[in-house]
């Protein structure tokens, strides 16, 4: 779903215009900007995504609704774009189940330049 079609989803459940809520939205789709497919979601669809919302927008915004401003919790706004997407609220361990572990990501990939090389150049630096 578009983040402005999001946006007017909180809009008509808590109040206040749309604009008040695309900011959030656009951050949590703004992976779209990395991925260009739906494994874009794995950056901030999930529980760490709504908690750096709340950390980024703060614990509330306030909407105005029949003349009345009411504070709506950030954390909510993010579950539930989350779950509009994706029907559930998936945590960082879910996307990365069954993921490959790749030699690179445990940074014992060799080195291109030697390390006795490195610490002759200190060596001589310190002379």
């Amino acid at each position: 779903m578009n983040s402005y079609y999001h946006a007017q989803s909180c809009a008509r459940h808590w109040g206040g215009v749309p604009e008040d809520y695309l900011p959030i939205h656009t951050f949590i789709d703004s992976s779209k900007q990395v991925i260009g497919d739906v494994r874009h979601r794995s950056l901030f669809h999930h529980t760490l995504g709504v908690f750096m919302c709340e950390r980024i927008f703060g614990a509330t915004i306030t909407v105005h609704k029949k003349h009345t401003a009411v504070e709506v919790p950030v954390r909510l706004i993010a579950e539930r774009h989350i779950l509009e997407d994706l029907g559930w609220l998936p945590s960082p361990a879910d996307y990365i189940d069954g993921m490959p572990v790749k030699p690179w990501m445990s940074g014992a990939k060799l080195k291109t330049v030697p390390l006795s090389t490195l610490l002759k150049g200190l060596e001589n630096n310190e002379q």
